[in-house]
């Protein structure tokens, strides 16, 4: 068991292709070091904790909070439950982000809200001062930049969770749970040509003001954010090393 799995929650499986090569280049393996599925078309195989030394969850367009899901936003969120649950009893190792955040806090019994949006934009993220000792976000010093999109977040960090980092308009950023799983609601793959191009998949979805799509994506691609991709490497490296 030496390989990673990336969990693709995004119906626009392009746009899944492209994150899962983010995740690649930020946890710095080869190609056939991390493995694919996609959840929105294929569910969780029973053997998959058998196979794996740990997983990255990407984003996706859907939200906890939405009053209407389909059967396969249903079926997404229930495997991503069994993952991390999983990693909470310390059986393996995961890293969600954004979407995935926000299931991991509703199953801890937290609070999954529409207060806490941001637009697409290289946000600053300060780290609190546990994240100080934490082997992952320690190295990353206290404030550092990521790029955020999303509709709903937290105020509060869950239940059981140690916060790590968060900002003024999103207090939860990040969080620890135990030693083997860590959630993020910024996006902590992409580079900014990455970002930049993902944006194409989500311009008309409301995560930025579609007629200011090139300013947007300018000031995207002018960013600095070089810290989460390391955050990810050093999971990466824990995970592999279990």
């Amino acid at each position: 068991m030496a390989s990673l799995l990336y969990v693709g929650v995004r119906p626009e499986l392009d746009a899944a292709t492209a994150e899962r090569a983010s995740f690649r280049v930020a946890l710095g393996v080869d190609a056939d070091a991390l493995d694919r599925i996609d959840l929105t078309t294929t569910a969780l195989p029973d053997d998959v904790f058998d196979r794996y030394a740990g997983f990255v969850i990407g984003g996706s367009p859907f939200n906890v909070t939405d009053v209407r899901k389909s059967e396969a936003q249903r079926r997404v969120e229930a495997d991503l439950e069994r993952i991390a649950e999983r990693a909470i009893d310390g059986a393996t190792t995961a890293f969600f982000t954004c979407f995935g955040i926000g299931v991991v806090t509703r199953l801890l019994g937290g609070e999954v809200g529409m207060e806490t949006p941001e637009e697409a934009t290289a946000a600053e993220i300060r780290c609190t001062t546990d994240a100080a000792a934490d082997p992952l976000f320690g190295p990353a010093g206290p404030v550092f930049h990521a790029f955020t999109a999303h509709k709903e977040g937290s105020a509060e960090v869950p239940p059981g969770a140690v916060l790590l980092a968060g900002n003024d308009t999103c207090p939860v950023q990040a969080y620890r749970v135990g030693a083997d799983l860590y959630a993020t609601q910024f996006h902590p793959e992409p580079s900014p040509r990455d970002f930049a191009d993902r944006m194409v998949f989500y311009r008309t979805t409301g995560y930025f003001d579609p007629d200011a799509f090139h300013t947007v994506q300018e000031a995207v691609l002018g960013s600095i954010v070089t810290e989460p991709a390391r955050i990810l490497h050093r999971f990466g490296e824990r995970a592999l090393a279990r």
